[in-house]
């Protein structure tokens, strides 16, 4: 499965209604939201799923309920689960959801999964996923990771074919932004490693749609939504997830037909 142009990524780990109360974390909430953002042009949903407090968790039968729901709801929209650790679960941990769940898709962070020790586990766990057709987003925070990634499939321990990216621009921090000349060095190293891979972008702050946009520009793809950003291109604080995808998907075909 190739990664949508768009996908919302609506409430990530971190957020809660105190920042925004339009966030959703109940599974119905999720739901609606992932059927107002495919309306608005969203092609999927990255999705986090929360426990009773609200907390980010990595729980395989919350995470089916959630998947059996939005193929009810929303038949054709791409799912991606998440295996984010935000410093609470091990390698270890993040392998069995996958490996319990076999999802079509799910993100994984390259700096999480190869804090394992044992690289021969990390390997398994790859091609594992290949030979099972799950479409696995490496998550790259930096220049340095694109390295790393291009190093352990050089080593084999990470299969070519297929290959998925998200380039993250910015970190959760105090006043955090991001800006669109974020993407030129990590993506200057992914062409400079010969990565061919289905790429996106995500960014923080309010020049989130900006950043999405030149990374369509260059052949890209956007992920998009509260998980990192609550505020529109003008500087306005956004209404709802389904409000950024619209945004975004009115600013995409300029973008696609920028010269370069």
């Amino acid at each position: 499965m190739s990664l949508p142009l768009i996908m919302v990524a609506p409430n990530g780990a971190r957020r809660g209604k105190a920042d925004h109360p339009a966030l959703p974390v109940t599974i119905p909430e999720i739901v609606a939201c992932a059927a107002e953002c495919f309306a608005a042009g969203a092609g999927g949903i990255h999705a986090h799923v929360r426990d009773a407090a609200g907390a980010h968790v990595l729980d395989a039968g919350l995470y089916a309920e959630l998947l059996a729901e939005l193929a009810r709801a929303v038949p054709g929209m791409a799912v991606q689960i998440t295996t984010e650790a935000v410093g609470r679960y091990s390698p270890a941990e993040q392998r069995a959801l996958v490996a319990r769940l076999r999802p079509a898709s799910v993100s994984v962070a390259l700096r999480e999964i190869t804090a394992e020790p044992d690289e021969a586990v990390t390997r398994r766990f790859f091609h594992d996923c290949h030979e099972a057709g799950i479409g696995v987003q490496h998550i790259l925070y930096d220049a340095e990771e694109v390295d790393l990634l291009a190093r352990l499939i050089g080593e084999g321990a990470i299969p070519a074919g297929g290959l998925q990216l998200l380039h993250v621009l910015g970190r959760y921090s105090a006043g955090q932004v991001s800006q669109p000349a974020d993407l030129d060095a990590p993506l200057a190293r992914q062409r400079a490693a010969g990565l061919t891979a289905d790429w996106a972008v995500c960014a923080f702050g309010p020049a989130e749609t900006d950043c999405l946009l030149a990374a369509v520009a260059q052949g890209g793809k956007a992920r998009i939504g509260f998980e990192n950003n609550l505020m529109n291109r003008d500087g306005s604080r956004a209404a709802s997830n389904a409000d950024r995808v619209r945004e975004l998907a009115a600013a995409i075909p300029a973008a696609e037909s920028a010269p370069g």
